[in-house]
């Protein structure tokens, strides 16, 4: 009983209190999440599509496709389910840098927003995301992982602010455990034209560990300047430029956003 004690503390305490480093992440949706659900019975379609032109070009971990000239569609077909209720699935696909083309593997997604305000109200809003990923071990170390997405935001005829304090769960792989990453990120828009088109920002982090933040140096914040339309389609355009040397220098994302 000694003997194996000898050998699982260590092991233990090495899970526990080991390095805070980051799980290295298909970035294949850049987006804060606001109070926009389908009706229930309504169907639809965003396409994810995203490119980083200057970015990371040494893998993280052995068999990792880094994202430097990657090229990203990720189509997500998504259903109302109920007042308050949506769910979607995710199909990311995936050019390398290097010539390569994958699909990356499956993720699916619950949506809960029981507060905010009525269509073309003002108010706040809150609810929550939850994400099972089965994305391979190409672009995500942890396989599988759940993604929790809490959602918080203010919205008027004029402004939109929200914030998504992320928390990513290795369900697998070497970092398999109780304490998540935290990837908190935040989005802020004005309205500038009558058919819904606003101007924004858009920030993200990857803060290592909850608990066990990463020094500075080694921390991803990326900062978006973003554009929204409502009409003809729905559309979110963005240019990131990465704030620390953990970030991709450049990256571009659109998300085109159909209903049926």
């Amino acid at each position: 009983m000694r003997r194996l004690a000898r050998l699982f503390l260590p092991a233990a305490l090495a899970l526990a209190l080991g390095p805070a480093t980051a799980r290295a992440a298909l970035p294949d949706e850049i987006q804060v999440y606001v109070d926009d659900l389908r009706a229930p019975g309504e169907s639809g379609v965003e396409l994810h599509v995203n490119t980083t032109p200057s970015g990371r070009s040494t893998p993280d971990y052995p068999g990792e496709v880094p994202p430097d000239h990657g090229v990203r569609v990720t189509p997500e077909i998504s259903l109302g389910l109920a007042p308050d209720w949506d769910a979607g699935v995710y199909l990311p696909f995936l050019h390398s840098g290097a010539g390569s083309s994958y699909f990356a593997g499956p993720r699916f997604r619950l949506k809960w927003v029981p507060l905010r305000p009525a269509e073309g109200g003002s108010g706040w809003f809150a609810g929550t995301n939850e994400e099972l990923s089965f994305v391979k071990t190409k672009f995500e170390q942890s396989h599988p992982g759940l993604e929790v997405r809490p959602i918080l935001g203010y919205r008027d005829a004029r402004w939109l602010a929200a914030v998504n304090p992320v928390l990513d769960f290795a369900l697998g792989g070497p970092d398999r455990g109780w304490r998540p990453d935290f990837s908190p990120c935040f989005k802020l828009a004005r309205t500038v034209a009558a058919n819904g088109t606003a101007l924004g920002i858009e920030y993200y982090a990857e803060l290592g560990l909850l608990g066990q933040t990463l020094q500075h140096a080694e921390q991803a914040h990326t900062l978006f300047i973003a554009l929204d339309t409502e009409k003809p389609i729905g559309l979110n355009f963005g240019i990131g430029r990465g704030l620390t040397d953990a970030a991709d220098r450049w990256t571009v994302k659109a998300i085109f956003d159909i209903s049926f």
